[in-house]
């Protein structure tokens, strides 16, 4: 993946997760990021090849410059990728990185019950969709 844009594979049927996205659809002005939808055969495939399971999905993956990034490193890089005040997000990195996963994995484990879950993963708006890999 050297080279090319950052992906982000994310949860396509989490509510909270398709939040997500549509928030860096939003913000995400230079269109840096792509997604694929962890349901989807790209986003399956980058899960299984950086070492996560696309059937327990407790994981955030961020894969840029050919690296993986997971739980809170890849969501802080994202948002500090966004520019602006977003690079601001880093200062969480003075947080031990053992407590920030232990708290993102909490709201993974429980994000279907609190945000709930859809019956189809998010579909973008045909303007968005050169942005989806799947």
């Amino acid at each position: 993946m050297s080279g090319e844009a950052p992906v982000i594979v994310f949860d396509g049927v989490c509510a909270l997760c398709s939040r997500w996205v549509r928030f860096l659809l939003r913000f995400d002005r230079r269109g840096r990021y792509r997604f694929a939808a962890m349901q989807g055969a790209r986003g399956r495939a980058l899960l299984l090849a950086h070492g996560l399971d696309p059937d327990d999905p407790l994981s955030f993956l961020l894969v840029e410059d050919g690296m993986a990034y997971t739980d809170t490193d890849a969501i802080m890089r994202v948002v500090s990728g966004l520019g602006g005040v977003w690079k601001l997000a880093g200062i969480a990195r003075w947080l031990p990185g053992s407590l920030r996963d232990r708290a993102y994995r909490w709201l993974a484990r429980n994000r279907y019950r609190w945000f709930g879950r859809h019956d189809s993963c998010y579909l973008p708006t045909p303007q968005q969709r050169a942005r989806f890999l799947d």
